[in-house]
């Protein structure tokens, strides 16, 4: 099994980058309140972080009935490359825009595939390494923690630049 995690963490990214350009759009072609919790209700940052967690979130369970006996660290990998994902997201915005001004579009999107294809890559390295083999109770609850931030943040939104749509300068649900 060990020789297929490439193959294992390559659909992962495929399938992060695919649904979450999907979860981009649905609320906005749908107007549907069901799928606000996952995904994207604005252009803020926040929300584009949103959109690569869940995916990967959603990935990392189907996953886990196939790898779970191979890696006795699989929900720290997890953890560390979601996370690290999704910190990317707004590190790399952010950077650019403090020394170049406003990203083009088209560099918003690689900056989500690249934080996506970091964040696979991270984790294949975790899960080879054999480390934190501990602790992974931990990691399933911190990562349910997140996801429920992502939720309550979608409908009681902080009053923060990560938070704030530059497209319309409003928060939360637009």
């Amino acid at each position: 099994m060990k020789r297929s995690l490439f193959l294992w963490q390559f659909g992962g990214f495929t399938f992060a980058v695919v649904f979450g350009t999907l979860l981009h759009f649905l609320f906005e072609f749908t107007g549907s309140t069901l799928v606000t919790p996952i995904s994207a209700v604005n252009e803020s940052t926040w929300e584009h972080m949103k959109i690569l967690f869940f995916p990967m979130l959603f990935y990392a369970i189907f996953e886990w009935f196939f790898l779970k006996k191979e890696y006795g660290n699989y929900w720290n990998a997890k953890l560390f490359g979601t996370l690290l994902g999704v910190e990317l997201i707004p590190i790399l915005f952010y950077t650019f825009k403090g020394c170049f001004g406003a990203p083009p579009d088209w560099l918003n999107i690689l900056f989500f595939f690249v934080s996506a294809f970091l964040a696979y890559y991270y984790e294949a390295l975790i899960l080879k390494s054999g480390k934190y083999k501990k602790f992974n109770v931990i990691s399933i609850i911190l990562l349910f923690l997140t996801a429920v931030l992502f939720i309550v943040f979608t409908y009681f939104t902080p009053r923060l630049p990560l938070f704030l749509d530059p497209v319309t300068n409003k928060y939360s649900i637009v």
